[in-house]
């Protein structure tokens, strides 16, 4: 599962702890984290993966004002454009939960949104968490684009806006389960198709070594 967020909240922030909390859900009900592999709201719910032992996997961006990979992470692959890290940030996804953050969280809804509604992906779930935060946003598209016409209602309803964890895991294990029909195993077998995951001693290699899985 996919968890997008802003790099920029520190860990006593309440949205850290949410996207921890999350992480932490989503491992204890089987599956990967993966997120953008970098701070804040990406560390948190990497972290609350391995809190509960889950596997954590992060898909990081080369920034000018390097992003480094964070430490609560099995396994990363750089990247150097936004376009390809978006397309394997959606690939190996069953749903998609998105907390509070800035141009590159509105950019990552927008493009999920976009490919459930063109069905070039699967009615994947979408839920937005941070109700106050987000909702300028949710007026946007559930007032102001369906009342333009320029949106179905049925659009709208596929995003879910909500502050409870509870409720994204209802929706989410829902859809695993009765719309993709997922069966759950003991444990994991296969994390980008690559077999067994070993971790990494390292968030990242030290400056002389070559980055691995550069893109």
């Amino acid at each position: 599962m996919t968890v997008f967020g802003s790099a920029r909240f520190p860990e006593d922030h309440p949205y850290y702890e949410l996207g921890r909390e999350v992480g932490r859900r989503l491992g204890r009900a089987g599956f990967t984290v993966l997120t953008g592999g970098g701070p804040g709201i990406m560390e948190a719910a990497n972290r609350g993966a391995r809190d509960v032992g889950a596997p954590s996997l992060g898909l990081n961006i080369i920034l000018p004002h390097e992003q480094r990979p964070n430490p609560y992470l099995d396994r990363w692959v750089e990247f150097r454009y936004f376009f390809v890290r978006k397309v394997m940030l959606v690939k190996y996804s069953y749903a998609f939960v998105v907390l509070p953050g800035g141009f590159g969280t509105m950019d990552e809804i927008f493009e999920c949104a976009t490919l459930i509604q063109t069905g070039k992906i699967k009615s994947f779930p979408l839920v937005v968490m941070g109700k106050d935060y987000w909702k300028p946003l949710s007026d946007f598209i559930c007032h102001g684009m369906v009342q333009e016409k320029t949106i179905l209602p049925a659009d709208c309803d596929r995003i879910l806006f909500t502050d409870s964890v509870d409720e994204a895991m209802d929706r989410i294990m829902s859809a695993a389960t009765q719309e993709l029909g997922l069966v759950w195993e003991a444990a994991p077998r296969w994390y980008f198709g690559e077999g067994p995951l070993q971790p990494l001693q390292k968030p990242r290699p030290e400056p002389s070594a070559t980055p691995r899985g550069q893109a």
